[in-house]
């Protein structure tokens, strides 16, 4: 019980550091950084999907490739289904989303949400699949994925509480932002822990699902903005290193 609470809290913790790069940085992060951060948290997350959740799924599924393939198409559908109905904002500033009066800081929190869900949700049928003796998949490789996506989790809170900052939030209120941010991931690992205990044949679908939503964050939030304007190779060798970082602690933890 305690390996599971642990690995559900370490990408908050992730997010929390980074978070808290708001009190040593000036208000506006430079674009160089920022563009190598985007790219090295796209990385690691591409990464974990095929290494800690696609294959995976694929080998629990007995070689089959259908189970993943809904899971994965069921993932980014619920992804966009969730961008569609929710108001938030990017991190370069545009609004997406039905409409609202909301504030541009909680629409940039309620961005931070969608793309924080899935991680949680990643991490937290890694476990179940850890905790599943049938499923093959062991507490080290679990332990892996917790421990990159919080890796990820540090450039992006700081990604995050940095913009708050220089729309002219408090230090203290964009830390407390951005880390709080970070909250859905070990509620939403929990959740999925208790529904894949109850279902267990539905491992491999849950594990595509989950590599299904992070890889929409991927593709529609984090390698566009990464790919805005000049300097885009910053963000392809962030990528690299981060997709590097990631498959190298899967195969050795996992």
């Amino acid at each position: 019980m305690d390996a599971i609470l642990i690995g559900l809290l370490i990408p908050f913790a992730g997010t929390a550091l980074g978070s808290a790069f708001v009190f040593f940085m000036k208000k506006e992060m430079p674009a160089l950084l920022q563009k190598a951060l985007l790219g090295f948290a796209s990385g690691v997350m591409v990464a974990a999907s095929v290494w800690s959740l696609l294959i995976p799924g694929m080998e629990m599924s007995g070689g089959s490739v259908w189970p993943v393939t809904v899971g994965l198409l069921g993932g980014f559908a619920f992804l966009l289904l969730i961008d569609q109905v929710t108001p938030h904002l990017h991190v370069t500033g545009e609004a997406e989303g039905p409409k609202s009066h909301l504030s541009k800081t909680t629409m940039l929190a309620l961005a931070v949400t969608i793309h924080n869900l899935p991680e949680g949700m990643a991490v937290g049928v890694a476990l179940a699949g850890a905790m599943n003796a049938d499923a093959g998949m062991s507490a080290a490789g679990a332990l892996a994925l917790s421990l990159g996506i919080a890796i990820q989790n540090v450039p992006e809170g700081a990604i995050i509480s940095m913009p708050l900052r220089a729309a002219g939030n408090s230090r203290r209120k964009s830390f407390l932002i951005g880390a709080l941010s970070g909250i859905v991931e070990p509620v939403g690992g929990l959740l999925v822990i208790l529904l894949a205990s109850l279902v267990t044949p539905a491992m491999p679908y849950l594990l595509a699902f989950a590599a299904g939503a992070m890889l929409y964050v991927v593709v529609e939030e984090l390698v566009p903005e990464a790919s805005e304007g000049p300097h885009s190779n910053i963000a392809t060798i962030g990528f690299a290193l981060g997709f590097a970082l990631m498959m190298v602690l899967d195969v050795i933890l996992g």
